[in-house]
């Protein structure tokens, strides 16, 4: 048996890709879970062979739990799934180790072969994010740079973020005018849209 952990924040497509897999012989959820924050200490408990998990969740995101499953439970392989809107975010998951990676509007058959095959060692990965990646490219922000966009995405004055990430507000500046125009934005909104998009944040 493929023992499988779920973590998906929305109600009805976990409860959904619980009731998928049960119907497969060859496959048990041995857990499911809302937040990405849980997924490391639920896995080390029930020790799945696959975790499946939603790129977008509270606490911690889906490649961020990927990171830690893959530094604390290796035998752990992880499949996560996505839209086909944030290409950049393939790069990522390849660089925490992800070996599955499928969007969410594929048929309900290519998870659980999907499943399988992560289980088996093998990687999967949606041949249209591939083709979506390669077109969007690799993100062309700093590590800070990013960070920055991040945390002005919350829309706090430059003085908080230059508070929160231990920087002056001339430097938290220069970040966000080189991310706005690294991005091709037009201002700090539109460049936080852009790159959100791509998967670069």
């Amino acid at each position: 048996m493929i023992k499988v952990l779920i973590a998906e924040d929305k109600h009805m497509i976990r409860g959904a890709l619980v009731a998928l897999l049960t119907l497969e012989e060859d496959m048990e959820v041995v857990a499911e879970l809302d937040r990405g924050d849980l997924v490391l200490e639920a896995a080390l408990r029930t020790r799945p062979d696959v975790a499946v998990l939603d790129i977008d969740m509270p606490g911690l995101d889906g490649l961020s739990a990927a990171g830690q499953l893959s530094e604390q439970l290796p035998g752990c392989r992880t499949l996560v799934l996505t839209g086909l809107s944030q290409p950049g975010n393939l790069l990522r998951a390849l660089k925490v180790h992800v070996r599955g990676f499928i969007v969410k509007d594929a048929p309900a058959e290519t998870l659980a072969e999907g499943v399988r095959r992560v289980a088996a060692g093998e990687r999967v990965i949606d041949p249209e994010l591939v083709a979506a990646a390669l077109e969007t490219g690799t993100s062309p922000l700093t590590g800070r740079e990013a960070d920055v966009l991040r945390a002005a995405e919350n829309g706090i004055p430059t003085d908080e973020i230059a508070t929160q990430l231990c920087l002056s507000p001339a430097t938290v500046r220069n970040y966000l005018s080189n991310a706005i125009s690294k991005v091709g934005g037009r201002n700090r909104i539109d460049a936080i849209r852009i790159a959100r998009h791509a998967g670069w944040l």
